[in-house]
């Protein structure tokens, strides 16, 4: 009689059979009553982890020297943590697919675990396992929508739309959408549980037959720290005294294939939240205001950032333009002025968006000598597009 185990540790998962006098198993493990214990991999999914990729020339990315802002104790009541978070929790999906490896999905095995393991029973044949994270909101609302009934090939998660209207290249929907919850997931095909323990090896201390699997959890949700510098804000008297709170990031996915990683084609814009600081000091020296907030979005449509090589930086943006052709990503944010007027800033963040496909600081350096003022009465006074920082356009439409 045998017993097989499924575990991990790590980042490795394990097939794990264990056996006594006897070396041929049960046909039909989950009806004989044999079990198998799966393990879900332990990540660190530390911010400086997930974002410690290399761009040109092999110079890595270092998000912590371009960001201005800070993150205090009421940023992160606020947003939270500015980077990632450990899941503890998870949903497992197990496919059985019978004798056809890579076979269609039908109605999976479902498991929601607390911890990172499972005790689950298993037939002889080809298994697909999906895993992502469970998500547990503090006030108890998700913004995450799961899919995994309009087929079972694949799970989806979108978010849905804000009361906020969309003003900025969205052009199929009206509303921006919530944020995104911190989202991973791991997928692993075509697991062969045989017979003949093809590819497994004893090991005398456990008394069990192993066989390991590698595989790893990884974001399906990318983090955009944006900041606005105003200099010169302050310069007798202050020019922008606050803002809303309201910001948007346009350009963005709709939704992301948990299995794959791969994001929906639909662009619609991301609702976040932002703060203003005033008197900080940048890392020239100078004494700047700053407007600053955490996005978290599904990155891109049509990529799958997680995908692209970091060392090979220039081909993989080649990649991520060709996807991202024809689309736009604007940050828009609100400024109230010391007149009592409003405007709303439109600031063109395209380029640093495409470069930084995993996720990173998208800055914006405004000049508020060269800002006019708003003097009409009754809403904003004037809507100004910033073109991306590289390039230095500013277009102030009054």
């Amino acid at each position: 009689m045998m017993i097989n185990r499924i575990m991990a540790t790590c980042l490795v998962v394990s097939c794990l059979a264990t056996t006594s006098c006897e070396r041929e198993p049960m046909l039909h493990l989950h009806q004989g009553g044999k079990d198998i214990d799966m393990q879900i991999p332990a990540v660190d999914l530390n911010l400086k982890v997930v974002w410690n990729y290399l761009f040109k020339y092999d110079v890595e990315y270092d998000w912590q020297a371009e960001w201005t802002y800070g993150w205090d104790d009421t940023d992160i009541s606020m947003f939270g943590p500015i980077g990632y978070t450990e899941p503890h929790a998870f949903e497992v999906r197990r496919y059985f697919t019978g004798s056809t490896q890579y076979g269609t999905h039908r109605s999976p095995y479902k498991h929601t675990i607390s911890g990172n393991s499972i005790y689950a029973k298993y037939d002889f044949g080809f298994w697909d396992i999906l895993a992502w994270n469970y998500i547990d909101t503090p006030d108890g609302v998700q913004s995450v929508r799961i899919d995994e009934t309009s087929t079972y090939d694949y799970v989806t998660a979108y978010t849905g739309q804000t009361m906020n209207p969309s003003s900025y290249n969205a052009p199929h929907f009206t509303h921006s959408f919530y944020q995104p919850e911190e989202l991973f997931s791991s997928y692993e095909k075509g697991i062969d549980i045989n017979k003949n323990l093809d590819g497994f090896v004893f090991d005398e201390e456990r008394n069990c037959w192993v066989r390991t699997l590698e595989t790893q959890l990884q974001p399906l949700t990318y983090i955009y720290l944006v900041q606005v510098i105003l200099h010169h804000n302050n310069r007798n008297g202050r020019r922008v005294t606050s803002i809303d709170g309201n910001a948007n990031l346009s350009g963005m996915a709709r939704s992301v294939n948990v299995n794959t990683g791969v994001t929906g084609t639909d662009a619609i814009t991301v609702n976040f939240y932002m703060r203003m600081k005033q008197d900080v000091t940048d890392k020239k020296g100078e004494t700047v205001d700053v407007i600053g907030g955490k996005a978290l979005t599904f990155g891109m449509p049509k990529l799958n950032p997680y995908k692209l090589d970091t060392r090979s930086y220039l081909e993989s943006l080649e990649k991520v333009a060709e996807a991202d052709l024809n689309n736009r990503h604007y940050v828009d944010v609100k400024m109230q002025f010391y007149n009592g007027k409003d405007s709303t800033i439109v600031f063109d963040v395209t380029d640093q968006v495409r470069r930084l496909y995993r996720g990173g600081v998208i800055t914006v350096e405004l000049d508020m000598d060269k800002v006019p003022i708003p003097n009409q009465s009754g809403g904003s006074g004037f809507d100004a597009v910033v073109e991306d920082f590289e390039e230095k356009q500013w277009e102030f439409d009054m």
